[in-house]
């Protein structure tokens, strides 16, 4: 069926709203970043931006409904997201994306698509296995060591961890108030966002 799919060529733009970047959480499930993100986001529209998240679970009961989770499906899940940012960064959104994307040459690519049109900012959301499934209430990690679910990141299936992020948060050293204020400050130096006004 896809072979009858034929892409049409659309006018090319070279117009871009500028001030856009894209925040990029990756991590395990569990460690905390989609907690982190709704911190930072609102603090981003309270000092003028517009804001759009991209949260994994989410994209996946919408964009990429139906995929699974072999390597190829989480492929091209983070390349949806990375497709998906670039095209709001284009327009001077802020996007939060928060998934587990857990392969490397993968996070890359999502990192050139967005860098096409603004800043690609990796947060890594660190923390172990042992305190990831300390945290987890939904019981997913005790079924992954149980071999009830295959293909775990972390358990079974690896998380490659970024050799050379923006910005890395600890969750077993930093709450999620202190893990927010690192990565706002860290924005701040890159130009991305006003520094915080205190009255």
């Amino acid at each position: 069926m896809t072979q009858h799919i034929y892409a049409h060529e659309h006018p090319v733009s070279d117009r871009t709203r500028g001030g856009g970047f894209t925040l990029w959480f990756t991590g395990l499930s569990g460690a905390g970043k989609t907690t982190i993100a709704h911190l930072v986001g609102p603090e981003l529209e309270r000092r003028g931006h517009i804001v759009e998240y991209l949260d994994g679970d989410t994209v996946r009961t919408h964009l990429s409904k139906g995929l699974g989770f072999s390597k190829e499906d989480r492929d091209t899940n983070i390349e949806r997201i990375g497709w998906v940012a670039a095209r709001l960064t284009r327009h001077g959104a802020a996007v939060i994306a928060a998934a587990i994307s857990p392969y490397e040459e993968t996070r890359r690519h999502a990192r050139s698509l967005v860098e096409e049109f603004g800043s690609f900012v990796e947060v890594y959301v660190k923390a172990s296995v042992d305190e990831c499934a300390r945290r987890d209430v939904k019981g997913l990690y005790e079924k992954a060591f149980a071999g009830e679910i295959k293909g775990f990141t972390g358990v079974d299936d690896p998380y490659e961890e970024p050799s050379a992020s923006e910005v890395v948060v600890d969750t077993e050293q930093h709450d999620p108030e202190g893990s927010a204020a690192l990565i706002l400050t860290e924005l701040e130096a890159l130009g991305l966002v006003e520094q915080q006004v205190v009255a």
